[in-house]
């Protein structure tokens, strides 16, 4: 990982020293493709995030304004040009992370076809996406070191010097970032939580997050009948991802805590307590009970003695249990406090909206107990986004006295709002919602987990309308190529993204004179520049 050009060509000389019919092998051409590929294996590469990760996790302990983001990837090029993307428009990848959704998994991933998130698609194509998205980001640094080391075989045959461009491949920021990679609740007991993470580990992730729903029965967050499980359950599946990244080496591997139990009112089972007090007797206080004698119980009941009297827990038809309403928020806390006191790094609360407030309101409390606490936000599109913030606004002034008059409280998503003070206003807390939670509501990370789930439908509708309709080929020319071009998006010479220029590079390496090469003069990709 830490292989630079000199060492690489130290290295090679020795060993072309060492075997001595080695003559074929060029010392500047296998350094140059050792420092092409810096991560042998998907250990490193979840060694070196690891390291990444929780310097940022210090970072913001000390100014939360450095807080990290990332966009959820459903295929490696996605996640390849996303981080193009930040090269590009930022000229760092510092803070920026990829993350691995459970949800577009099951939807796009499967060989069942499109599932909901509910953890029925098969649990290695979680490995498989981190694999893959891996080696679109050593490929992305393979691309941009062989453009530099082209650069140099250049300026070293025209006697130029060589220097700056041998300072751009020594310090090179990688594209390998950090993927926060989503086990859902495990996909079985603990030993099958542990199994699975340890191939997660092993393709390259250094962050695993895992729910508290049971997972037989899992929902997606933003969907209705999440069933949570004990604490003591839970709590054997963080220790199944600890021991699984202690076990590989990744001795700073990141568990974060997912808690559903917000909206989450039902539960599996009902845990054994040993004393007054202890954690299996906070989770029963949380379930619906009646109290009974026992000539009104009916045969088969399931009794409890609870606070000295006899109670009947509601229980469904289904056989699952009932939490009472309105202890969802300290549900919630109790999560997450107990989460940090046995293993987790971060937190993540689903939440129903995307209010700073609300989500402050709960990190205080788990504050309390665990200054450090930090979370990782779902900025979902699940939320309604433009409605929830001009709610937001409408209710902030109507507290403040102002006249809102000018709008229908019932239609507020109306096109007719377009471009107004509620508008404006509404879109600037957009705008800042994420540094506001992560200022007050200690979110570290932010995350949207479907965005290029909806960014490729989106896409593909629009060319569909233009191309099958009235515009033809223009709906192509001017809706795609001719923004790629005046971006200076480096897909558009799409035979050099996919690797023809690298390919050509190791043709001549291996075969010299003899290597039949794609980029000549008769290569239509010259018409780029």
């Amino acid at each position: 990982m830490s292989t630079t050009y000199k060492s690489a060509l130290d290295l090679v000389r020795e060993l072309k020293q060492k075997h001595g019919n080695w003559q074929n092998i060029s010392e500047s051409d296998a350094a140059r493709m050792m420092v092409q590929n810096r991560f042998k294996t998907g250990l490193d590469i979840a060694k070196y995030t690891a390291d990444i990760m929780r310097k940022d996790m210090e970072e913001y302990d000390n100014d939360t304004s450095q807080y990290t983001q990332s966009l959820g990837a459903w295929h490696g090029f996605i996640a390849q040009q996303t981080m193009y993307a930040n090269k590009k428009y930022f000229n760092t990848t510092s803070k920026k992370y990829i993350y691995l959704s459970g949800w577009m998994v099951a939807a796009l991933r499967s060989e069942f076809g499109p599932l909901p998130d509910q953890s029925m698609h098969e649990k290695t194509a979680v490995p498989k996406l981190v694999e893959e998205i891996y080696t679109f980001l050593r490929q992305a640094d393979t691309k941009v070191l062989n453009d530099y080391f082209r650069e140099l075989n250049a300026a070293e045959e025209a006697g130029q010097d060589t220097k700056a461009i041998q300072d751009k491949i020594d310090n090179f920021e990688s594209h390998v970032v950090p993927i926060i990679a989503d086990i859902d609740a495990g996909f079985g007991n603990e030993e099958a939580t542990y199994l699975l993470a340890k191939k997660i580990i092993e393709a390259g992730a250094c962050a695993l997050q895992i729910e508290n729903q049971v997972s037989d029965a899992k929902q997606c967050g933003h969907q209705a009948g999440k069933v949570t499980v004990p604490h003591e359950d839970y709590i054997a599946k963080i220790n199944a991802l600890r021991y699984a990244f202690l076990e590989l080496g990744v001795e700073n591997g990141i568990i974060v805590a997912r808690t559903d139990s917000e909206g989450a009112s039902l539960t599996q089972k009902i845990p054994v307590s040993q004393e007054p007090g202890d954690l299996a007797s906070k989770y029963i206080d949380f379930i619906e009970m009646e109290e009974i004698t026992l000539d009104q119980a009916n045969e088969n009941d399931s009794l409890l003695k609870h606070d000295g009297k006899l109670v009947r827990p509601v229980r469904l038809a289904n056989g699952l249990y009932q939490f009472r309403e309105e202890t969802n928020i300290d549900r919630v806390v109790l999560d997450c406090v107990t989460a940090l006191e046995n293993g987790a790094d971060l937190l993540w609360i689903e939440t129903p909206t995307p209010d700073v407030a609300h989500i402050k309101m709960m990190v205080d409390r788990i504050k309390e107990q665990q200054p450090k606490a930090k979370l990782v936000y779902n900025n979902s599109p699940s939320f309604n986004w433009t409605l929830n913030f001009r709610k937001q606004i409408i209710a902030r002034w109507e507290e403040e006295g102002k006249d809102i008059s000018a709008y229908d409280k019932d239609n507020l998503m109306s096109a007719d709002y377009d471009g107004t003070e509620l508008d404006a206003a509404a879109d600037e807390a957009a705008k800042n919602f994420q540094k506001d939670a992560a200022r007050e509501a200690g979110v570290f990370h932010h995350l949207i987990t479907l965005p290029t789930y909806h960014t490729a439908a989106l896409e593909v509708h629009n060319l569909a309308k233009g191309y099958f309709g009235e515009d033809g080929m223009l709906a192509y020319a001017a809706g795609v190529q001719r923004k790629e071009i005046r971006e200076g998006i480096a897909c558009v010479k799409h035979q050099a993204m996919a690797g023809s220029d690298i390919g050509d590079d190791h043709k001549e390496i291996f075969s010299g004179d003899n290597a039949l090469k794609a980029g000549g003069g008769k290569n239509t990709m010259n018409q780029f520049g």
